[in-house]
């Protein structure tokens, strides 16, 4: 893959921080945390986004706090804004401002504001359409901050409760194909287009999450029968290994803010025309 392809994206991660046993959990148990693993793993995660055609940006400025790997929840990045979140767990409302600093050279900020609540892993984004899951974390009037925000670059917002899981993109993920990966198990599907979901096998509940550029869908290596699943649709399926992750409920999608930069989006402008 040469330079210029993999330019088309960007991928902004983080260091996982030594303290990671220490995360968040509401639907995880306390297993504990193989920190050097969980090293190997980023690393290979990492590798993952790179095979996708993503440029891989490392951060390490909240590296003092727990979950701070999880760099998807501090933003949502679209095309045209990228948005901070107000985040629903209150040990987590420092992350978002060392993140801003990364974004900010690749889009003009907007932000979601106490008391609203509001996790970027509660966002799954279709074309011009977002769908919010209304979770633990994000709360009505962060739904309502985020639509009074991005209306203004003429997406749709849609919530949708979540009853079962830490956050919509838990079970419900947006494939490149138009469809949705979901377990209809842990959130109301009712406000997704019917003809559209993909459920996932009965027996991994947890895969519902995944990660995707272009036409490559990055997943959890834990799910065998989903990885299957998705092959056998035709989808160009990258598995990768994030137990350590998993027992602080992350998933693939949690690690990484992927998207467009500015001159992929409009390249005349990036010319000067």
């Amino acid at each position: 893959m040469s330079a210029a392809e993999a330019a088309r994206w960007l991928a902004i991660t983080h260091v996982p921080s030594p303290r990671l046993q220490h995360g968040e959990r509401t639907y995880a148990g306390d297993d504990v945390v193989d920190f050097a693993l969980a090293t190997i793993q980023h690393e290979g995660y990492r590798d993952a986004l790179r095979a996708c055609g993503a440029d891989v940006t490392m951060l390490d400025v909240n590296r003092d706090m727990p979950d701070s790997v999880f760099v998807e929840d501090t933003a949502i990045v679209l095309d045209e804004v990228a948005v901070m979140m107000s985040m629903g767990a209150a040990s987590r409302r420092a992350e978002p401002a060392g993140i801003e600093a990364a974004l900010r050279p690749h889009r003009e900020i907007e932000c979601v504001a106490l008391p609203a609540t509001i996790d970027g892993g509660d966002v799954v984004r279709m074309g011009h359409h977002l769908y919010v899951g209304a979770s633990q974390r994000t709360n009505e009037a962060g739904i309502d901050s985020l639509r009074d925000i991005v209306e203004r670059y003429r997406y749709g917002v849609t919530a949708v409760p979540v009853q079962h899981c830490l956050h919509l993109k838990s079970a419900c993920s947006a494939l490149p194909d138009g469809r949705f990966l979901v377990n209809a198990n842990w959130i109301d599907v009712s406000p997704l287009p019917r003809e559209s979901l993909i459920q996932i096998p009965e027996a991994e509940q947890w895969a519902g999450d995944v990660l995707v550029i272009d036409d490559c869908v990055i997943a959890s290596d834990a799910f065998p029968q989903t990885l299957e699943l998705l092959s056998k649709r035709g989808l160009d399926v990258v598995p990768v290994s994030v137990s350590e992750f998993a027992k602080v409920e992350g998933g693939v999608t949690c690690m990484s803010l992927v998207f467009r930069p500015t001159s992929a989006l409009f390249p005349s402008a990036a010319l000067g025309g």
